[in-house]
């Protein structure tokens, strides 16, 4: 079984090991148990051996006498009935025993029987060699260790699966604790981004196995900057210096009086410089930074838009309409790149919308807008490709660079938002835009926000002719 969580994987193998600590930890400790007892059995019989020994003596007679203590005949009594001897010579006749019957007590050449745990020991009287025997019945009431041994599991050995599982979960904890710094690094790097790419892995408390991981990520990382840095720049100076060319070979063409033409090389000049424009767009909100706390009214963002763009769609025979509420609609963003974003739309949708008819842009009081057209749609197959830089479908003109779409995706991903492309029923197509919703700010903010609008407006409207959508 495989788990892509780490930590799953860590979890599941510490569970195999407690289940089967679970099962063999109990039987190892009561084995260990139990060979315990076995031992302090055999020791205790071994010692209650020699101390018959030692009470062994010959008389001056030659007889062998038994002297034993008055607590070790109790002991060895049979109304206590727990201990037992003999004394046996070689030749295995019995000479003493705390049986009547003198039977032996141990098989021959074993130290246990069934309940009965004993002790063979020799002990050389005079010119004799005698064999002391001495048993134990484990059954007596008085024995109570085997008693523990038997009753281990029943009443003792459960208590290693609660503990086990006590553990279980105390290592839980450490092992989230330990991927912790894991987790925060996943974090960071799902922010990283191309317009993010300024974001680093944290290395404190970082593992020592997982520390080159991350510093070999962020040196990539470093390397993957630099080279969005260069491209960047060169989209920005390659703009730039093709605008002067442009603006002259314009003044010269005009400046040449009406020619043959003329017409269609000043149209070809004002789709280069909107490209150029749209580069140099693009190099702009590559290296903005947007503040996050920034609060836009896109009411008047988008009234700013429909007046700027109201003499574009008029030379064009076609009508704008701005829908939605008078009162301000308070969103987190920056206004100048809002205008940027929808002053797009909105010309792509006169540019594709049908003759004599309107351009739709309606605001909603949740902070969304939606710019409908009435023109001939977008395919399903290609609304995963018109946000993507210099695409364009194979039903579209063949103007522009297919650069608008894209810089409306910058925006809005800049702005945390999103962006949702439909079919109208009557025809057409709506595009949906979706932005947090920010308080009212103060006074003072409502200034600076205005300011903001008015300048993002001049420099939508300077963008010049329209782009085909792309």
């Amino acid at each position: 079984m495989r788990f892509r969580s780490l930590l799953s994987r860590i979890v599941l193998l510490h569970i195999v090991a407690v289940a089967i600590a679970a099962v063999f930890l109990p039987l190892v400790l009561f084995w260990l148990l139990t060979s315990e007892i076995d031992h302090l059995h055999r020791e205790s019989m071994q010692e209650q051996a020699d101390a018959l020994g030692d009470r062994l003596v010959q008389a001056a007679d030659g007889t062998l006498q038994l002297n034993l203590t008055q607590s070790q005949r109790d002991l060895y009594s049979a109304a206590y009935g727990r201990y037992t001897y003999d004394v046996r010579d070689p030749e295995g006749q019995v000479l003493f025993s705390s049986r009547a019957d003198g039977r032996a007590i141990l098989p021959a050449g074993a130290s246990s029987s069934g309940s009965i745990s004993g002790a063979r020991v020799t002990r050389t009287v005079g010119d004799r060699v005698l064999r002391i025997e001495v048993a134990e019945d484990l059954a007596h009431r008085d024995v109570i260790t085997d008693d523990i041994a038997a009753n281990f599991f029943r009443r003792v050995g459960w208590i290693t699966i609660p503990i086990l599982l006590v553990l279980l979960a105390i290592d839980i904890m450490i092992f989230r604790r330990a991927l912790a710094p894991l987790l925060r690094a996943s974090e960071e790097a799902s922010r990283i981004g191309p317009a993010r790419t300024d974001i680093r892995l944290p290395g404190d408390g970082m593992p020592a196995e997982i520390r080159p991981l991350v510093l070999a990520v962020n040196q990539a990382l470093d390397r993957l900057e630099d080279g969005f840095r260069m491209q960047r720049q060169f989209t920005a100076d390659a703009a730039h210096q093709l605008r002067t060319p442009l603006a002259v070979l314009r003044t010269r063409i005009e400046t040449t009086g009406p020619s043959a033409g003329s017409a269609e090389l000043l149209d070809d000049i004002a789709r280069m410089s909107r490209i150029v424009h749209q580069l140099l767009e693009i190099a702009e909100l590559d290296t903005l930074a947007l503040d996050p706390e920034e609060i836009a009214d896109l009411q008047a963002v988008c009234a700013e838009v429909v007046a700027a763009i109201a003499p574009f769609a008029l030379a064009h025979g076609k009508d704008i309409a701005l829908k939605g509420p008078d009162t301000p609609v308070y969103i987190y963003g920056n206004a100048g790149m809002l205008e940027r974003a929808i002053f797009n739309l909105a010309e792509n949708a006169i540019k594709y919308t049908a003759p004599r008819t309107s351009v739709e842009v309606e605001i909603g009081s949740g902070g969304a807008v939606w710019v409908r057209d009435r023109g001939p749609g977008i395919r399903p197959s290609e609304r995963g490709f018109i946000f993507q830089r210099f695409w364009r479908g194979d039903n579209r003109d063949t103007e522009g660079a297919g650069l608008g779409l894209s810089i409306v995706r910058a925006v809005i991903e800049d702005h945390g938002a999103s962006i949702m492309v439909g079919d109208l029923a009557a025809g057409g197509t709506e595009f949906s835009l979706r932005f947090r919703p920010a308080p009212a700010p103060s006074a003072a903010g409502e200034v600076v926000a205005a300011a903001t609008a008015s300048a993002g407006r001049h420099r939508a409207a300077a963008g010049g002719a329209a782009a085909p959508r792309s």
